[in-house]
């Protein structure tokens, strides 16, 4: 499975401790979504297609209602870069 360079930077952040928080209305659809980074901060470069995206293919997914975090199959797709600390 080939994966963009946007998806790659989303599982990239996601791999070293980020999340994806998501806000649900009344029938459950997600109508908002944020990016956090394992610091706390919010990221805004993943949009809700790029997000259906990594859900579809898998890369992502949630537990007990948490927020959205690396599958051990998305972790084995995003390709290793160096962390630029």
């Amino acid at each position: 499975m080939d994966i963009s360079k946007a998806e790659q930077r989303v599982l990239h952040l996601l791999a070293q401790g980020g999340y994806i928080l998501v806000e649900k209305d009344e029938t459950g659809r997600i109508i908002n979504q944020e990016t956090v980074t394992r610091d706390g901060w919010y990221w805004a470069g993943c949009s809700q297609q790029l997000f259906q995206k990594l859900k579809y293919k898998r890369l992502i997914s949630s537990k007990n209602s948490g927020p959205y975090r690396i599958t051990q199959l998305g972790l084995r797709r995003v390709r290793s870069q160096l962390d630029s600390r």
